[in-house]
């Protein structure tokens, strides 16, 4: 007389299963998505401030050491950073390079300046050349900027816009 139901309640049926599969694999695509353009920015990020490094190091150097000194950016499918200088008679920033061997963002980074072939640094860390480097990736529709101007060497840093590097808010 008294059926007992526990047994039908305890389970899902198959329809109810399916819908919450689908409802996973929507929301892990969604979390994926996602997460790989944040991924793509912080890789931005971080070559940026690399970047930015790098100047300021080859600066502190030059300074230091009492005589100038220069870097190349080398920019390229095999990757892009810093590297002694490709012509010329100016002495590298060694202790600079030594510092950042590694490529800028990794090789991932897609690096376009207008940056002189040597940016040099005088003995008391100014800096005779100046340019605009940008900074892109796969995964992300932002593009980074740092500008160099002279004669301190002064960089700010941005988001290229199609006029130009808009400067990130002061903090």
């Amino acid at each position: 007389m008294g059926r007992h139901r526990g047994n039908a309640a305890a389970g899902f049926s198959l329809p109810e299963l399916l819908v919450a599969i689908a409802l996973l694999g929507v929301l892990a695509a969604l979390g994926v998505g996602g997460g790989h353009e944040s991924l793509a920015r912080q890789r931005l990020e971080a070559a940026l401030r690399r970047l930015d490094q790098g100047i300021q190091r080859a600066r502190a150097e030059a300074q230091q050491r009492g005589q100038p000194c220069g870097l190349s950016l080398r920019a390229g499918p095999d990757g892009s950073g810093w590297g002694p200088p490709a012509a010329g008679s100016l002495p590298p920033c060694q202790r600079s390079l030594e510092a950042l061997q590694e490529p800028i963002g990794g090789g991932a980074v897609q690096v376009e300046h207008n940056l002189p072939a040597v940016l040099r640094f005088t003995a008391n860390g100014l800096v005779l050349d100046a340019g605009t480097v940008v900074l892109r990736t796969a995964g992300t529709d932002l593009r980074r900027c740092l500008v160099m101007a002279l004669p301190l060497g002064i960089t700010r840093l941005g988001r290229e816009r199609g006029e130009g590097c808009e400067a990130d808010p002061q903090r």
